[in-house]
Formats: structure tokens, sequence, C-alpha cells
């Protein structure tokens, strides 16, 4: 069983809901007693840190999973998937851009579990602090909690753009009463993030025994991603687009991506690798940070990943009552197109689709499973255009997603069925090739193409290499593997619509495009040119439409602004 942090206990320590960031105080204010009257002893400090990290993986569950695979189907990689566009409903309007709204459940509770797990952190951190310095690990405790809360604050940014910031834990009742979620630009809300993500990285250790804790090269990468988000501003109260790239927040994603604050991390050999469930492979050299699953821990199911449950395709007579959800869409397929100079075909994703005589990227196979090829590399599950592979007999196609799948020779071992299935897989929070790939955006935008392009070159060397899986595919199938390297020079814009592909490509179905758009302010151009071709064959995208300066975030939820006494303001568009 792998190296993890027991989460199980004492996760009761902070239970409590959460209806608003205002009563936020649910889940704070009563454990005051608590604090100063049973817990403030290492042992139990210990116990509350454990609490908090526990949130991050209980909390979740299929319906509001905190990969965020449920909110990238607003992207171009990925159709809700499920029974049709009334199972999940409310992802269907997020899928079309159309009817979304505030009351509606998922928008909500994504809002509620994000702000208890910064609830539990806090809690943590205020008991932490007043414990004295005999407890030799106090500060270093405090610095992942700085690290948690940065990065669920982090998580909420991305979806409502305009939050709440709960980053002093000692904050009265009052004033969590008075909290306001337009009190920071944008710019400074980025900042607010940063600091505390600043603060774990000036402490934290090079390497933990526990796997699941974070080492300062996963407050690096944090660092990385916060100061590129910070980089595109987007400051104008009325407007969710771009208006600058800041050039200071550029460089300090090139000073925080250095190789010399990732000792311990580099390229797998072959990317398929990061998305297997066995030990051997967790914790591989390029995961940085990731949220610990294990299985066979003493309790029924062990500490299993239902976040990706809804994402299993429902074979009969072996996985039935899999849902299906989370399904590639036919734009993403076709951008593993290559030429004969084994290169992306850039922005040719709606003009045609791929076909198996056409080169490709060997990560097609490693990222989508397809008709007329072995799910999961298994040839006794070939994929075909049944039900099996489409519960909803082609509303969706029928296509899944390889990397949160498991095996089917894998059940009870690594594929787990409980009231859904769950599997005992790691999620990757940051790996090695993102940060690469953002060091790689940011000398792009500074217009130092070439190390741009090296940068890219050692993503797609490593992607041409990446066929352990798959060798057998051109005698069998009959498809062309061709991914080559880029050579000759490049101007600045070219170098960024390299590094923009190269990004669609190595991180599809990661939940990472739909916010990389937003974060390029490309979000209403790429996605309603991808609804207009997409929805040529797939019959429900035709009402869809994304409109700009306000499909980029999701609302304020209207059970919060309700309970704000006011101090919410909601975000523009309309709702």
């Amino acid at each position: 069983m792998k190296k993890i942090i027991n989460i199980c206990c004492c996760a009761a320590l902070l239970a409590g809901g959460l209806t608003s960031c205002n009563s936020f105080l649910d889940d704070q204010v009563p454990q005051a007693s608590l604090l100063e009257d049973e817990v403030q002893k290492p042992t139990n400090a210990e116990a509350m840190v454990v609490s908090a990290y526990a949130v991050f993986s209980t909390a979740e569950d299929i319906n509001a999973s905190f990969s965020m695979w449920n909110f990238d189907v607003r992207s171009d990689d990925a159709y809700k998937g499920g029974n049709g566009t009334g199972d999940g409903g409310v992802f269907h309007q997020l899928e079309i851009q159309q009817g979304v709204l505030t009351t509606n459940w998922n928008i909500n509770d994504m809002w509620v579990r994000l702000y208890n797990s910064l609830s539990r952190v806090n809690a943590s951190m205020a008991l932490l602090n007043k414990l004295d310095d005999s407890f030799a690990l106090k500060q270093q405790r405090i610095a992942e909690m700085k690290f948690l809360r940065a990065y669920g604050h982090f998580l909420l940014k991305r979806l409502y753009k305009n939050i709440p910031f709960v980053n002093d834990e000692n904050l009265s009742a009052e004033q969590y009463t008075q909290l306001n979620n337009r009190q920071y630009t944008n710019d400074e809300g980025w900042q607010q993030i940063i600091n505390d993500a600043k603060a774990a990285f000036d402490v934290l250790p090079e390497t933990q025994a526990d796997k699941g804790r974070p080492t300062k090269a996963a407050a690096a990468a944090l660092l990385t991603k916060l100061y590129l988000y910070k980089a595109y501003r987007q400051d104008d109260p009325n407007s969710n687009q771009v208006t600058s790239i800041n050039q200071e927040d550029l460089q300090k994603v090139i000073d925080y991506s250095d190789p010399k604050y990732y000792p311990n991390n580099g390229l797998e050999a072959d990317i398929h690798n990061n998305f297997r469930p066995e030990e051997r492979y967790e914790n591989g050299i390029e995961s940085i940070w990731a949220i610990q699953y294990s299985r066979n821990d003493g309790s029924t199911y062990g500490n299993l990943n239902w976040g990706n449950g809804l994402i299993t395709p429902n074979i009969a007579k072996t996985t039935d009552g899999g849902c299906d959800f989370y399904k590639p869409t036919q734009n993403l397929v076709n951008a593993f197109r290559t030429g004969s100079d084994g290169l992306p075909l850039l922005d040719t994703f709606n003009d045609k689709n791929w076909q198996k005589s056409e080169n490709c990227d060997p990560r097609l196979f490693l990222t989508v499973g397809m008709p007329g090829f072995p799910y999961m590399f298994n040839k006794n599950f070939m994929m075909d255009e049944s039900e099996n592979w489409s519960r909803s007999k082609g509303t969706y196609g029928y296509y899944v997603t390889v990397k949160q799948n498991v095996d089917p020779a894998l059940i009870g071992e690594y594929l787990i069925k409980g009231s859904f299935w769950a599997t005992s897989m790691n999620r990757i929070v940051f790996r090695y090739a993102d940060v690469l790939l953002e060091r790689a955006e940011a000398y792009a935008q500074m217009g130092d193409a070439p190390k741009a392009i090296k940068l890219v070159n050692d993503i797609r060397d490593r992607a041409a290499k990446s066929t352990q899986m798959i060798s057998t595919y051109p005698a069998d199938y009959g498809v062309s593997f061709n991914c080559k390297t880029y050579i000759g020079s490049y101007s600045k814009d070219d170098a960024i619509k390299i590094v923009k592909m190269e990004r669609r490509l190595e991180l599809a179905m990661e939940s990472e495009r739909f916010f990389d758009l937003v974060r390029w302010g490309e979000a209403e151009s790429v996605i309603n040119k991808y609804y207009a071709k997409e929805c040529t064959f797939r019959d429900y995208l035709k009402e869809a439409g994304f409109t700009a300066n306000k499909d980029e975030y999701l609302p304020i939820p209207f059970e919060q602004m309700s309970a704000s006494n006011g101090h919410y303001t909601q975000n523009i568009g309309g709702w």
C-alpha cells in the first residue's frame, strides 16, 4: 500500500456545514472552546492538520470533483456525456452556456465545499499559532496550511473570479460578517493568494516522508501557475477581457519554474505512467504534488477516488453502472492530427475530422479511447459504436477518456465498485510537464522564442517515445504515429501559438483547457467557433453559445448573495 497521510482519522473534528462565506463561521467559530480547552497539544494539532488535508479528498464527490472535470465541459475538449442532456442537467447548461442560474445546486455546491476546506485550514492554523516552539514542526505545518489555503483560493478564483478572501485565521466573528467579494481588484486578489504560497515556499522542505504533504517544489509549482494567471490582467470591473500581459509577473513565472526548485522531478519516460493506478507508478518523478488515495487500508473501500466516479463507461457485464460522463470531443481528437513534418496542424480542428489513415500524435491514444481500438489497451474490450461506449446512444459520440479510467482487468484491485465506481489512483495536481509548459509560455510572451520552443520540444520528444502501451497499433490498426520536434526559428507570435497548442495536447482532459482559454482572453472566439462546427454532428450543441464578459466565470451563487448582508456584488453578465 502506498505511503500516505491517513486522512481518515479525526476528520470529524471540524465537521459542519457552510452555506455562505459569511456563514464560514458555522464551521469556524464553534471551534473556539475546542481550541482553548481540548486540543492545544502537538498531537491534537497534528490531528487538526490531518483533518484539513482530508477535506481535499473526502469533501469531493462524483458531482463536485476538485479535479474540476465537471466544469471542463465548458471547453472544446469535452462533452458532458452521461445518459443524455437531462442527465446532470445543470452541467448540460454549462456545456452549452445557456440557462445557467445562480440557484443551480452545482454552482453553490462547489463554493460550499471549497470554503469548508478553507475553514478547516484556518482552524488548524489558529491552533498551530497557539502552540509554543517546543513543537518542532510548528512552522512547517503552518507552511503546509498556507499552501492548502492558497490552493483552495486558487480553485475558487478560477471558477468565480470575484471571491471573498479568508486568508486571516484570526478574524473575529464580526469581521467574518463584513467580508466583501470586491475588496480587491483582480490583480490584487491574485497577489493575496501569492502571499500565502510564497510564505509556504519559504519554509517547506525539499522532501516529505508523507507523500501527500507539499514540498518546496509543490509551492514553486503553485507560484508558477499563480503568477501566470496574474500576468494576464483582467482588472476592468466591467469586462473579463485581458487588458495587458504583465512582464514582471512573467519573469516570476520563469523564476519559480527554474529547474533548481525541482531537484526530484522530471518527465516520465512515457506520459501514460502519470495515469496508472499501480503503486509503482504513483508519486513518480513527474508528480510534484498529488491528492493521495489508497486501498486495503482497513476501511470498507479504502480512501478511494470517488471524484471520477461518473466517468467510467457502462460496459455490459463488466462495468454495469458506469455513467459515461466527461467524453472527449471530436474537436480534441482532430487536434492530434499531424502533418508530414510530424508537427500539429494549427487551427485546423474545425476543418475536418481526423481519419485513421492520417498521421497523428501518439498521445491521441493515451488520451482518447475510440471505436476500433482496445479500451484501456485491453484487447478483450474492443470499442465500437454501441451502448457499451455511449449511454446516450451516440448523443455524445463514442469516445471515452483514458486518463481517468482503469483497465477493467483490474476490477476488484484498482477499480472498485461501491455505490459508483472508484479507484485508488492518485490525482496529480501539479505535474512537471505543466510547469515546463508554463515556463515556455512565459518565455514566448517575453519574446524569447528559442527557449520557449526548446521546452516544447522536450515535451514533444517525450510524446514521440510514449508508445509502451500502443507500440503495436500501427501494425494492428493501421495508424501512423508522426510526432516530431520543431526546427528552425520562430517569431514571438508563432512561438505563442505553438506553446498554446502544446498545452492543449499534453494536458488534454486534465481540466486545464477552459481555464487556459479564459486566461488568454480567447474563450469566446475559440468556443463559439467550436460550437459552429461541432453542432453539425452533435445536435444538442445547435443551441449553444458563449457570451463574452459573462460566461468566463460562474455567477456568485444566489444563496451566498442572500446570506452576505449586501456585502457581495454579483459578477458581470446580467446574472
